[in-house]
């Protein structure tokens, strides 16, 4: 909004004055932010109740007087949007302000701020309670009202639906030959898929989960609808976008059945092998750019959660090194850190219909640990974990990495493959430049995984405390090519020259222990030509039989 617009919302909001939705403070630059989160949860709350958009906190005007005072809160715009990250890490569903609206009237500064309404079915808390309003004043949010917004839900699951007039001529068969697949396979201990294919498909699809008494759902559509029925879900679009960004721009966009179409978007992403040379070594780890199983997990998890209900699509973005994928609605039952940690098992969902069908056919599961499993094949492949980004209100952004941050890191995972998931997430942060706990710190750099100084670690590329036998390190960790330098021109400076066989005693016991034979054989010869370019020794004897002596 411009300041115009600015002006005229403050005027209207001054004109109808304090209610259920809006709420005056005059509010200096201290203003207790676990206020600000109370009024939030309770603004946010009042306005799901009321059918209302938003809810306003307003700043810089007198409750009393009702007139424009000006409010010093926090004058630094950094530090001010800084409050958004503050309100989302406390409130459950993380949840922040639309916008903060900062206007410069004459009588003062006013600062707006922007409250969503609670997403249907959902109230908002904060640091665990829940807030609303009575008349002017903040209050706990009453039964009553708890159960009035998540009575929403059971009323309102967008994808258990039935739609009027769809029949099962509007299904895919490929789609739903693969459906009964993937549910004989789910099963596979107790139905044979010769069972499954057998059954009348009416039976099948209430057995799945997919329609209610026989009756087409939006789920069933979403899910195994053919391309040309997606009109009846209109005006929502029932579609997947897959989006490059770089040197190369393109795009397609895939509609139903979302059971093929996914497996169709993954195989539009550039997924080609890398190499990362470990420590020391010289034959490289190939891993691909990206694991199939994670970037379904990730896509088939923005299908479970997207809210349908906001018009939006699932986007996914391929830049060079990294893919974001995007859907509407905000991380709906707790917070991703809980679900990484493996201590949150999920009690509801946006969607409930359409995840239990979901997971009748194996595409999810129910218990939270498709996160969890995302962050351990990340940190197998020795990639970076995932980002989630909540910052955006009523939108959940997940990055997954597909290529390497910190060579250190990643050579660290290769050596040791023990390190629990919990030092990993820590090592992860620390190669992003991200703060991590102190208890965690110290118990890192005892380990010898990090150094450096609090804010400014770094990941160790000396890592023998990392691995079980220390002595092992030692004997298989190598020097710099400048120390076995050292040692060539030392034994030509004391006996004049040297034949390679010699120059392969001085070295070969002394190179790291993880080389072979033959790996050993060509770091001394590339260390000896790299010598010789670079003018320190010379080869007096043949090609086929070197003399090597210091250079004049």
């Amino acid at each position: 909004m411009d300041s115009l617009e600015l002006g005229a919302v403050l005027e209207r909001l001054i004109a109808t004055w304090e209610n259920e939705v809006v709420e005056f403070k005059q509010a200096g630059n201290d203003y207790d932010t676990d206020k600000i989160g109370e009024y939030f949860s309770a603004l946010s709350n009042e306005a799901n109740l009321r059918g209302a958009e938003r809810g306003w906190l307003v700043f810089g005007v007198n409750d009393k007087t009702r007139t424009v005072v000006g409010t010093n809160y926090r004058p630094e715009p950094e530090r001010l949007q800084g409050l958004k990250n503050q309100i989302a890490q406390n409130t459950e569903p993380s949840i922040t302000f639309r916008n903060i609206h900062v206007l410069s009237d004459e009588k003062g500064r006013v600062v707006l701020f922007e409250i969503p309404a609670a997403p249907r079915g959902i109230p908002i808390a904060w640091k665990g309670h829940y807030y609303a309003r009575a008349g002017e004043s903040r209050a706990p949010l009453g039964l009553d009202k708890l159960d009035e917004i998540r009575q929403q839900t059971l009323a309102m699951d967008w994808t258990a639906q039935i739609v009027p007039g769809a029949t099962l001529d509007d299904l895919d068969e490929k789609a739903v030959r693969k459906a009964r697949e993937s549910f004989a396979q789910k099963y596979a201990n107790r139905i044979t898929l010769e069972e499954v294919m057998g059954w009348p498909l009416a039976s099948f699809l209430d057995r799945a989960r997919l329609t209610q008494d026989g009756q087409v759902t939006r789920t069933t559509l979403l899910l195994l609808g053919k391309a040309e029925s997606a009109w009846w879900l209109s005006p929502h679009p029932a579609q997947l976008t897959w989006s490059l960004e770089g040197p190369e721009r393109a795009y397609e966009h895939f509609g139903l059945p979302f059971l093929l179409n996914t497996t169709q978007l993954y195989q539009r992403i550039r997924n080609i092998q890398l190499r990362i040379l470990p420590q020391d070594e010289l034959l490289p780890v190939e891993v691909p750019k990206y694991d199939q199983k994670i970037v379904l997990e990730a896509l088939h998890n923005c299908i479970a959660h997207q809210d349908y209900s906001r018009n939006g699509r699932v986007v996914v973005t391929e830049q060079l090194d990294r893919l974001t994928f995007a859907n509407e609605g905000g991380f709906f039952d707790g917070q991703p850190t809980e679900y990484i940690e493996g201590t949150k098992i999920p009690r509801r969902y946006r969607n409930p219909f359409l995840a239990q069908a979901m997971a009748e056919l194996n595409m999810i599961d129910t218990m939270g640990y498709g996160i969890r499993d995302m962050y351990i094949g990340q940190a197998r492949r020795y990639f970076p974990m995932p980002d989630y980004d909540l910052s955006e209100p009523g939108a959940v952004k997940m990055t997954l990495y597909g290529g390497v941050v910190d060579i250190a890191y990643s050579r660290l995972l290769i050596q040791n493959t023990n390190l629990p998931l919990t030092d990993v997430l820590a090592l992860d942060r620390v190669q992003k430049k991200l703060p991590i706990p102190d208890e965690a710190a110290t118990r890192l750099r005892k380990a010898g995984l990090i150094e450096g100084r609090r804010p400014n670690y770094f990941v160790s590329a000396v890592i023998a405390s990392a691995t079980a036998n220390k002595a092992d390190y030692i004997r298989t960790r190598a020097q710099d090519d400048e120390f076995y330098a050292k040692l060539v021109m030392d034994y030509l400076k004391q006996f004049g020259q040297a034949t390679r066989a010699e120059i392969n005693t001085l070295l070969l016991d002394k190179l790291s222990e993880a080389l072979e034979a033959e790996q050993k054989e060509k770091k001394i010869g590339n260390l000896l030509t790299k010598l010789r370019r670079a003018g320190r020794i010379k080869n007096t004897g043949s090609r086929g039989q070197p003399l090597w002596k210091l250079a004049e």
